[in-house]
């Protein structure tokens, strides 16, 4: 009888120590040694602020090939926090896979799609004033998505993959604990389970074919219990004395946001089952709407003193509005129901220094969703630029033994034509 006894003990230990936040002291230490306040504000309260963080140290060998070293602060992959828009980051490299695969071959990003309605609360979409031809493609959805995270764009992206088809692929590629089951705007859970029928069509041949309407048949699981703050306001703006429950929505752990960029900006660096199935073509237009500006943006043509060049790169806002000219960031952030979020890869061509920063926070001082009192200002964004400074400045002074080669991103860029159209100020994000 011992012996079963013993091995139960042993077992709930080895539960116990499993289910803590991983954190290493390296990245604590670092940390602390910043003489920033609310840095120590929200180191001081890890649970109140939610936040975790994985610093990703590359290194380079002298083939220039990268390998990965991650620091954890509080990771903990079963602790819950709104991804809200970093869902987009995902969505987009899906659907340039799905369009690989696709037949017609004809089919690509630049492809006409035209969206019909065929089920409740589905909208029709068959014109984009803010793309180039007037016409929408999974091209001007990802840009829109990438650039200035507008929630339409991701909306379409949502509706020509398919929730069934985006949960099945995610989890096959070693993400079981993603997942996506909600566009942004308000729907219930069934209505969500139906993507619209699309038209697509060449635009050089005029050839069309139809993507049916789809309906996911496959459950969720949705045993773990997710609630938030003490309180919300409901859709009829009545204040209900609860937490929030989150059960439901969307679900993306630090760890695969941080495994998705990086499998996207060195494929090679991941197993094969976690590389997307994309072309050199997708890689280049990929890094350059994860870097670009909307400053440097012709078609949607945003207003540049609005979606300034830090306007969602969190860990350079401490810069102003512009970012120093040697320094790119390749990244996608998200904030929401007091959840912010950025998921980077930063290089720095003048002093050749790369690395990945993912972090999320939340920020509710009176704990009460969805009534747009989050503190993303005076605590959310300082302390992304408190960190960004710790660990660029680390990386500026720590010695490597092999300087990296950052030549294939660093890309040519585009040049805003004064042509006379007026920008765009506004945005659902």
């Amino acid at each position: 009888m011992r012996k079963p006894f013993l091995l139960l003990i042993v077992q709930l230990f080895s539960f116990q120590l499993f289910a803590q936040p991983k954190t290493d002291g390296f990245l604590v230490d670092l940390l602390k040694k910043q003489n920033d306040s609310i840095l120590k504000l929200v180191m001081a309260s890890p649970d109140s602020f939610n936040f975790q963080i994985i610093y990703t140290k590359i290194d380079r060998d002298r083939r220039n090939r990268p390998s990965f070293k991650n620091y954890y602060y509080h990771v903990d992959s079963k602790r819950y926090f709104n991804p809200a828009s970093t869902v987009k980051m995902p969505l987009a490299f899906l659907a340039l896979e799905k369009l690989n695969e696709m037949n017609p071959p004809w089919a690509d990003m630049n492809s006409i799609l035209q969206y019909d309605s065929g089920y409740n609360a589905q909208t029709r979409e068959y014109t984009d004033s803010t793309s180039e031809t007037g016409l929408p493609s999974i091209a001007q959805y990802i840009r829109k998505v990438l650039l200035v995270s507008d929630n339409e764009a991701y909306n379409r992206l949502y509706e020509f993959i398919g929730q069934q088809s985006i949960n099945r692929r995610l989890h096959s590629m070693g993400y079981p604990e993603t997942r996506i089951t909600r566009r942004f705007v308000r729907m219930t859970p069934e209505e969500n389970r139906y993507t619209n029928p699309i038209y697509i069509t060449n635009p050089k041949t005029k050839e069309r074919i139809l993507q049916p309407m789809a309906r996911n048949t496959d459950s969720f699981d949705f045993s773990n219990v997710h609630k938030m703050g003490r309180a919300y306001i409901d859709r009829e703006g009545k204040l209900i004395p609860e937490p929030m429950d989150f059960t439901t929505h969307n679900n993306l752990p630090v760890e695969d946001l941080q495994q998705l960029l990086q499998s996207v900006m060195f494929p090679s660096s991941v197993p094969m089952e976690k590389r997307f199935r994309l072309t050199p073509a997708d890689y280049q237009f990929l890094y350059q709407y994860l870097s670009q500006y909307p400053s440097e943006t012709n078609y949607p043509k945003y207003d540049s003193s609005h979606y300034y060049d830090s306007y969602v790169k969190f860990y350079f806002t401490n810069s102003g509005r512009t970012i120093p000219l040697n320094i790119r960031v390749f990244n996608k952030v998200g904030w929401a129901y007091g959840c912010m979020t950025d998921v980077s890869y930063v290089a720095d061509f003048e002093n050749k220094i790369e690395y990945m920063i993912t972090a999320t926070i939340y920020v509710n001082k009176d704990g009460i969703m969805n009534d747009d009192r989050y503190e993303y200002e005076t605590i959310a964004l300082p302390w992304f630029n408190a960190i960004g400074k710790a660990i660029y400045g680390y990386e500026l002074k720590r010695k490597r033994q092999h300087a990296p080669d950052l030549s294939s991103f660093k890309l040519k860029y585009e040049v805003r034509k004064n042509d006379g159209r007026k920008t765009i100020r506004e945005v659902d994000n």
